[in-house]
Protein backbone atom coordinates (compact mmCIF):
# COMPACT_ATOMS: atom_id res chain seq x y z
CA UNK A 1 0.00 0.00 0.00
CA UNK A 2 2.79 2.27 0.66
CA UNK A 3 4.45 1.22 -2.47
CA UNK A 4 1.43 2.78 -4.23
CA UNK A 5 0.76 6.03 -2.54
CA UNK A 6 4.35 7.29 -3.39
CA UNK A 7 4.15 7.00 -7.23
CA UNK A 8 0.38 8.47 -6.89
CA UNK A 9 1.83 11.12 -4.74
CA UNK A 10 4.81 12.06 -7.68
CA UNK A 11 1.94 12.15 -10.52
CA UNK A 12 -0.08 14.52 -8.73
CA UNK A 13 2.87 16.64 -8.01
CA UNK A 14 4.27 16.62 -11.73
CA UNK A 15 0.83 17.59 -12.98
CA UNK A 16 0.83 20.36 -10.66
CA UNK A 17 3.90 22.06 -11.87
CA UNK A 18 3.27 21.43 -15.47
CA UNK A 19 0.18 23.40 -15.01
CA UNK A 20 0.74 25.93 -13.00
CA UNK A 21 1.43 28.42 -15.87
CA UNK A 22 -2.13 28.82 -16.09
CA UNK A 23 -3.48 27.96 -12.76
CA UNK A 24 -4.80 31.06 -10.87
CA UNK A 25 -3.45 31.67 -7.21
CA UNK A 26 -6.31 30.68 -6.00
CA UNK A 27 -6.04 27.38 -7.72
CA UNK A 28 -2.85 27.01 -6.57
CA UNK A 29 -3.27 27.26 -2.80
CA UNK A 30 -6.17 24.82 -2.61
CA UNK A 31 -4.09 22.21 -4.67
CA UNK A 32 -1.04 22.89 -2.24
CA UNK A 33 -3.45 22.60 0.66
CA UNK A 34 -4.54 19.56 -0.97
CA UNK A 35 -0.83 18.44 -0.96
CA UNK A 36 -0.57 19.20 2.53
CA UNK A 37 -3.06 17.16 3.81
CA UNK A 38 -2.06 14.41 1.42
CA UNK A 39 1.50 14.55 3.15
CA UNK A 40 -0.20 14.54 6.22
CA UNK A 41 -2.08 11.44 5.40
CA UNK A 42 0.84 10.17 4.23
CA UNK A 43 2.72 10.22 7.30
CA UNK A 44 -0.13 8.96 9.45
CA UNK A 45 -0.74 5.90 7.30
CA UNK A 46 3.04 4.91 7.22
CA UNK A 47 2.41 5.50 11.13
CA UNK A 48 0.05 3.34 11.33
CA UNK A 49 1.66 0.90 8.92
CA UNK A 50 4.64 0.58 10.85
CA UNK A 51 2.19 0.11 14.46
CA UNK A 52 0.12 -2.71 12.44
CA UNK A 53 3.37 -3.96 11.91
CA UNK A 54 4.82 -4.54 15.37
CA UNK A 55 1.67 -5.79 16.05
CA UNK A 56 1.99 -8.28 13.33
CA UNK A 57 5.57 -9.14 14.52
CA UNK A 58 4.35 -9.49 18.02
CA UNK A 59 0.95 -11.59 17.39
CA UNK A 60 3.18 -13.62 15.20
CA UNK A 61 5.58 -14.42 18.06
CA UNK A 62 1.93 -14.87 20.54
CA UNK A 63 1.17 -17.51 17.85
CA UNK A 64 4.51 -19.32 17.80
CA UNK A 65 4.22 -19.43 21.78
CA UNK A 66 0.65 -20.73 21.98
CA UNK A 67 1.33 -23.35 19.30
CA UNK A 68 4.21 -23.95 21.02
CA UNK A 69 2.11 -24.92 24.01
CA UNK A 70 -0.80 -26.02 22.09
CA UNK A 71 1.80 -29.05 20.87
CA UNK A 72 3.01 -29.58 24.81
CA UNK A 73 -0.56 -29.77 25.89
CA UNK A 74 -1.34 -32.31 22.98
CA UNK A 75 1.37 -34.29 24.22
CA UNK A 76 0.38 -34.13 27.57
CA UNK A 77 -2.73 -34.71 26.70
CA UNK A 78 -1.83 -37.90 24.31
CA UNK A 79 0.20 -39.10 27.45
CA UNK A 80 -2.68 -38.85 30.06
CA UNK A 81 -4.78 -41.15 27.55
CA UNK A 82 -2.57 -43.54 27.36
CA UNK A 83 -2.68 -43.31 31.04
CA UNK A 84 -6.12 -43.25 31.57
CA UNK A 85 -6.35 -46.25 29.15
CA UNK A 86 -3.87 -48.40 31.19
CA UNK A 87 -5.67 -47.75 34.40
CA UNK A 88 -9.30 -48.79 32.43
CA UNK A 89 -7.94 -51.53 31.47
CA UNK A 90 -6.25 -52.30 34.90
CA UNK A 91 -9.80 -51.55 36.51
CA UNK A 92 -11.68 -53.80 34.28
CA UNK A 93 -9.02 -56.64 34.78
CA UNK A 94 -9.21 -56.21 38.54
CA UNK A 95 -13.16 -55.75 38.64
CA UNK A 96 -13.08 -59.06 36.72
CA UNK A 97 -10.50 -60.92 39.05
CA UNK A 98 -12.31 -59.69 41.97
CA UNK A 99 -15.52 -60.50 40.82
CA UNK A 100 -14.50 -64.09 40.36
CA UNK A 101 -12.75 -64.05 43.93
CA UNK A 102 -15.77 -62.46 45.72
CA UNK A 103 -18.21 -65.45 43.92
CA UNK A 104 -15.55 -67.66 44.65
CA UNK A 105 -15.70 -66.46 48.59
CA UNK A 106 -19.24 -66.29 48.18
CA UNK A 107 -19.39 -69.93 47.27
CA UNK A 108 -16.77 -71.38 49.90
CA UNK A 109 -18.83 -69.05 52.57
CA UNK A 110 -22.22 -70.67 51.18
CA UNK A 111 -20.69 -74.07 51.69
CA UNK A 112 -18.88 -73.74 55.26
CA UNK A 113 -22.29 -71.86 56.31
CA UNK A 114 -24.19 -75.89 55.02
CA UNK A 115 -21.05 -77.38 57.06
CA UNK A 116 -22.13 -75.04 60.05
CA UNK A 117 -25.26 -75.87 60.47
CA UNK A 118 -24.85 -79.84 59.70
CA UNK A 119 -22.68 -79.46 62.64
CA UNK A 120 -25.26 -77.86 64.95
CA UNK A 121 -28.03 -79.86 63.75
CA UNK A 122 -25.50 -82.83 65.15
CA UNK A 123 -24.78 -81.29 68.23
CA UNK A 124 -28.25 -80.27 68.51
CA UNK A 125 -29.26 -84.12 68.47
CA UNK A 126 -26.37 -85.00 70.46
CA UNK A 127 -27.62 -83.09 73.20
CA UNK A 128 -31.31 -84.40 72.82
CA UNK A 129 -29.79 -87.47 73.02
CA UNK A 130 -28.03 -86.74 75.59
CA UNK A 131 -30.76 -85.66 77.64
CA UNK A 132 -32.93 -88.03 77.28
CA UNK A 133 -30.32 -90.69 78.08
CA UNK A 134 -29.95 -88.94 81.13
CA UNK A 135 -33.64 -89.13 82.40
CA UNK A 136 -33.54 -92.62 81.53
CA UNK A 137 -30.86 -93.56 83.54
CA UNK A 138 -32.10 -91.36 86.50
CA UNK A 139 -35.57 -93.54 86.17
CA UNK A 140 -33.69 -96.99 86.01
CA UNK A 141 -31.59 -95.84 89.03
CA UNK A 142 -33.61 -93.63 91.16
CA UNK A 143 -33.84 -96.40 93.33
CA UNK A 144 -30.10 -96.11 94.42
CA UNK A 145 -29.83 -92.29 94.34
CA UNK A 146 -30.35 -92.41 98.56
CA UNK A 147 -27.46 -94.54 98.19
CA UNK A 148 -24.42 -92.51 96.31
CA UNK A 149 -25.10 -92.73 93.03
CA UNK A 150 -26.07 -89.53 90.30
CA UNK A 151 -26.58 -88.91 87.11
CA UNK A 152 -25.55 -85.48 86.06
CA UNK A 153 -24.59 -83.83 82.44
CA UNK A 154 -20.94 -82.13 82.00
CA UNK A 155 -19.41 -81.29 78.43
CA UNK A 156 -21.82 -83.23 76.27
CA UNK A 157 -21.30 -86.05 78.38
CA UNK A 158 -23.62 -88.10 80.96
CA UNK A 159 -21.79 -88.88 84.32
CA UNK A 160 -23.01 -91.20 86.02
CA UNK A 161 -21.40 -91.31 89.93
CA UNK A 162 -21.55 -94.63 92.27
CA UNK A 163 -19.91 -93.68 95.83
CA UNK A 164 -16.98 -96.56 96.35
CA UNK A 165 -19.74 -97.58 99.48
CA UNK A 166 -22.11 -98.60 97.08
CA UNK A 167 -20.05 -100.83 94.83
CA UNK A 168 -16.93 -101.97 97.22
CA UNK A 169 -16.64 -103.11 101.07
CA UNK A 170 -13.38 -100.96 102.29
CA UNK A 171 -10.17 -101.44 100.59
CA UNK A 172 -12.04 -103.99 98.22
CA UNK A 173 -11.85 -104.84 94.30
CA UNK A 174 -15.22 -107.29 94.38
CA UNK A 175 -18.92 -105.68 93.67
CA UNK A 176 -20.77 -106.20 96.62
CA UNK A 177 -24.47 -107.60 95.78
CA UNK A 178 -26.10 -104.12 96.09
CA UNK A 179 -23.44 -102.77 93.50
CA UNK A 180 -24.15 -105.56 91.00
CA UNK A 181 -27.87 -104.04 91.73
CA UNK A 182 -26.97 -101.00 90.49
CA UNK A 183 -25.04 -101.79 87.40
CA UNK A 184 -27.82 -104.34 86.16
CA UNK A 185 -29.97 -101.48 85.95
CA UNK A 186 -27.55 -99.66 84.13
CA UNK A 187 -26.87 -102.19 81.89
CA UNK A 188 -30.67 -102.88 80.87
CA UNK A 189 -30.34 -99.03 79.59
CA UNK A 190 -27.05 -98.78 77.95
CA UNK A 191 -28.06 -102.25 76.09
CA UNK A 192 -30.94 -100.25 74.66
CA UNK A 193 -28.23 -97.29 73.29
CA UNK A 194 -25.59 -99.09 71.13
CA UNK A 195 -24.45 -95.93 70.17
CA UNK A 196 -23.14 -94.68 72.68
CA UNK A 197 -19.30 -94.80 74.75
CA UNK A 198 -19.12 -96.23 77.77
CA UNK A 199 -15.74 -95.05 79.51
CA UNK A 200 -14.83 -96.41 83.78
CA UNK A 201 -13.57 -94.31 85.43
CA UNK A 202 -12.21 -95.14 88.90
CA UNK A 203 -11.24 -92.81 91.62
CA UNK A 204 -9.80 -92.82 95.12
CA UNK A 205 -9.26 -90.17 98.28
CA UNK A 206 -5.85 -89.03 99.18
CA UNK A 207 -5.21 -91.94 101.81
CA UNK A 208 -2.18 -94.01 101.35
CA UNK A 209 -3.23 -97.64 100.59
CA UNK A 210 -1.88 -99.87 103.41
CA UNK A 211 -2.14 -103.45 104.13
CA UNK A 212 -3.90 -104.19 100.59
CA UNK A 213 -1.77 -107.22 99.68
CA UNK A 214 -1.20 -107.04 96.29
CA UNK A 215 -2.89 -102.96 95.73
CA UNK A 216 0.57 -101.24 96.13
CA UNK A 217 -1.08 -97.81 95.75
CA UNK A 218 -4.02 -95.28 94.82
CA UNK A 219 -3.30 -96.31 91.19
CA UNK A 220 -3.61 -99.83 91.88
CA UNK A 221 -6.61 -99.67 93.46
CA UNK A 222 -8.36 -97.09 91.15
CA UNK A 223 -7.84 -99.59 87.84
CA UNK A 224 -8.89 -102.43 89.47
CA UNK A 225 -12.47 -101.43 90.85
CA UNK A 226 -12.45 -99.53 87.52
CA UNK A 227 -11.71 -102.67 85.66
CA UNK A 228 -13.86 -104.68 87.85
CA UNK A 229 -16.62 -103.09 87.09
CA UNK A 230 -16.04 -103.25 83.27
CA UNK A 231 -15.73 -106.82 83.53
CA UNK A 232 -18.78 -107.60 85.25
CA UNK A 233 -20.84 -105.26 82.25
CA UNK A 234 -19.16 -107.25 79.99
CA UNK A 235 -18.96 -110.85 81.22
CA UNK A 236 -22.20 -110.56 83.46
CA UNK A 237 -24.26 -108.50 81.41
CA UNK A 238 -23.04 -108.76 77.70
CA UNK A 239 -22.36 -105.36 76.72
CA UNK A 240 -20.05 -105.04 73.79
CA UNK A 241 -15.97 -105.12 74.87
CA UNK A 242 -15.56 -102.80 71.66
CA UNK A 243 -17.48 -100.29 73.71
CA UNK A 244 -15.99 -99.55 77.11
CA UNK A 245 -12.90 -99.03 78.62
CA UNK A 246 -11.44 -98.65 82.07
CA UNK A 247 -9.10 -95.89 83.35
CA UNK A 248 -7.55 -95.29 87.10
CA UNK A 249 -7.28 -91.60 87.88
CA UNK A 250 -5.97 -92.75 91.22
CA UNK A 251 -6.85 -89.52 93.53
CA UNK A 252 -5.93 -87.03 91.19
CA UNK A 253 -9.54 -85.94 90.13
CA UNK A 254 -11.36 -84.92 93.25
CA UNK A 255 -14.43 -83.82 93.62
CA UNK A 256 -13.55 -81.90 96.77
CA UNK A 257 -10.07 -80.90 97.94
CA UNK A 258 -9.59 -81.91 101.68
CA UNK A 259 -9.25 -84.21 104.31
CA UNK A 260 -12.38 -84.18 105.92
CA UNK A 261 -14.00 -88.12 106.07
CA UNK A 262 -17.30 -86.42 103.98
CA UNK A 263 -15.06 -84.71 101.72
CA UNK A 264 -12.77 -88.21 101.12
CA UNK A 265 -16.00 -90.47 100.79
CA UNK A 266 -17.06 -88.28 97.78
CA UNK A 267 -14.08 -88.25 96.11
CA UNK A 268 -14.20 -92.26 96.45
CA UNK A 269 -15.94 -93.48 93.56
CA UNK A 270 -16.35 -94.67 90.37
CA UNK A 271 -17.68 -92.49 87.58
CA UNK A 272 -18.98 -94.23 84.71
CA UNK A 273 -18.60 -91.65 81.50
CA UNK A 274 -21.58 -92.01 78.64
CA UNK A 275 -20.61 -90.48 75.27
CA UNK A 276 -22.25 -90.50 72.48
CA UNK A 277 -20.38 -91.51 69.15
CA UNK A 278 -19.41 -88.49 67.13
CA UNK A 279 -18.08 -90.32 64.09
CA UNK A 280 -20.46 -88.19 61.78
CA UNK A 281 -19.37 -84.66 63.24
CA UNK A 282 -15.93 -85.79 63.23
CA UNK A 283 -16.37 -86.76 59.51
CA UNK A 284 -17.68 -83.36 58.84
CA UNK A 285 -15.31 -80.89 60.20
CA UNK A 286 -11.81 -83.25 58.75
Amino acid sequence: MRKLFIPAFALFFMSVLTSCVVMSPKKMNTLLAQKDSLSLGWEAARTKINSLEGEIVSLRSDTAILQSKITELEAKISTLEKKLKGLNDSYTSLRSNSSSEIQKLSDDLSKREARLKEVEDILRKRDEATNALKNKLQKALLGFQQSGLSVDIRNGKVYVSLTDKLLFSSGSIIIDEKGKLALQELAKVLKTQPEINISVEGHTDNQRVVNLGQLKDNWDLSVLRATSVVRFLTETEKIESNRITATGKGEYQPIEVGNGSDIRSRNRRIEIVLSPKLDELYNLIK
